[in-house]
């Protein structure tokens, strides 16, 4: 059943909620003026009325008082916006017009205002099967458009750096709406980091409509931080750094310095290939941009909605694909090439695994919030990731390419 999405500000009066009669709980938004502070879920019955008080009270409980309290300086561009570097913002896509439409719409209307020039925003149709991407982007001012006939996800990206001419480049999923402040939050993070190569930031639903959804975010979802956060070339306290997963961020919310990028030789086209590797490109890429010396910033006011999968096989294959089998391809890549790095990553193996069985155990005996399936289903992916995944998917790479009259690109595999 559904749960409410509401948002509040703890700087303006907290409203009175009303849970509607088909939903089964809330999400609240916390923000201070503008900011996300926190991210709260609860489960009310359907018609529950929440007073402000019982907001201020259910707030004050769900978060660290230090970080409810802490000031705040109000959102804001930085002062000279002239020093701002021009910005692509690349949304990479196949065939989905209709939640690509309500993603572009709403960039249209952050970008706004800004100085013509220092924005431009790139649709890169990726394989598409019709005309209706083309079509859309045609009937939009001020949106440019480019095919990129090979399928796979890291082809659409290194098109995109190649034909972006913004000095950074984002990119966001086309299943993403970005909230009103997020130019603003990467404009912060680059203003306070001019050395850093590459950015993420927060991702909260964009619905609860559905079991999976609920899961999803019930699991955890996409790992939610509310502050800035800087990672360099360690991170105290953490055994296995800089090899971390998903830790860095996510590809569906992610910019970096283009330069950067042409210098890493781009996105590794072995990775996200499709439903047969369909993750581990940007995972990838966070690793590359730590170890070649460069700082990656996670700034959580650099904030974008993300539709989570609306069917339960949809996230099974999610765990399994995306999560499980790209993570482990990426390990299995990583493993070869970057022999400085070995322990570490036996280490992430080992944990992960045992993890995957831990939940595994809690979820048999019922004290999960996923069905054993869904976790041996992501155990399975991992297995699947670390026999020959990441190899067969670059025989896979080098077919399309092939096809497509294209040499192959071994800069990934060379730039550590």
């Amino acid at each position: 059943m559904p749960y409410a999405m509401n948002e509040v500000d703890i700087t303006q009066p907290l409203p009175t909620l009303i849970v509607p009669a088909s939903d089964t709980g809330i999400a609240l938004i916390v923000r201070r003026a503008g900011r996300p502070i926190d991210f709260v879920m609860l489960e009310l019955p359907a018609e529950s009325t929440l007073t402000p008080e019982d907001l201020s009270r259910l707030i004050g409980a769900h978060m660290n008082p230090e970080r409810l309290e802490e000031p705040q300086p109000p959102i804001a561009a930085p002062s000279s916006l002239a020093l701002f570097p021009s910005l692509t913002i690349a949304i990479c896509t196949k065939d989905n017009p209709s939640d690509l439409a309500t993603c572009l719409n709403r960039l249209l209307s952050v970008r706004g205002a800004e100085p013509e020039g220092l924005v431009e925003i790139l649709v890169v149709d990726n394989a598409p099967s019709d005309s209706q991407t083309k079509d859309l982007v045609a009937s939009l001012p001020g949106v440019l458009y480019v095919v990129e006939p090979k399928p796979g996800l890291d082809f659409a990206r290194n098109l995109a750096i190649q034909e972006a001419t913004g000095q950074i480049i984002a990119f966001v999923d086309d299943d993403v709406t970005v909230d009103h402040y997020w130019l603003k939050g990467l404009q912060k993070a680059v203003a306070e980091h001019p050395d850093a190569a590459a950015i993420t930031g927060l991702v909260l639903p964009a619905e609860l409509k559905t079991d999976a959804q609920i899961l999803f975010e019930k699991r955890g979802g996409f790992e939610k931080k509310f502050g800035t956060t800087r990672y360099g070339q360690s991170l105290p306290g953490h055994p296995f750094y800089p090899c971390v997963g998903g830790k860095f961020g996510t590809g569906c919310n992610m910019a970096f310095r283009r330069q950067v990028l042409l210098e890493l030789g781009g996105f590794d086209e072995a990775l996200d290939t499709g439903a047969t590797l369909p993750g581990g490109g940007d995972t990838d890429m966070f690793y590359r941009i730590i170890r070649a010396g460069y700082p990656l910033i996670y700034e959580p006011q650099f904030l974008i909605f993300h539709r989570h999968r609306r069917e339960i096989g949809q996230l099974r294959r999610q765990y399994s694909r995306s999560w499980g089998l790209g993570l482990m391809a990426y390990v299995a890549k990583t493993y070869q090439y970057d022999v400085a790095q070995r322990s570490n990553l036996r280490r992430l193996v080992a944990w992960w695994f045992d993890n995957e069985v831990r939940e595994l155990v809690r979820s048999i005996r019922g004290n999960h919030v996923l069905s054993p399936d869904m976790i041996l289903a992501e155990l399975w992916g991992g297995i699947v990731g670390l026999c020959g995944a990441y190899y067969r998917s670059r025989r896979r790479a080098r077919q399309i390419r092939r096809r497509y009259s294209v040499p192959l690109n071994t800069a990934p595999d060379s730039s550590l």
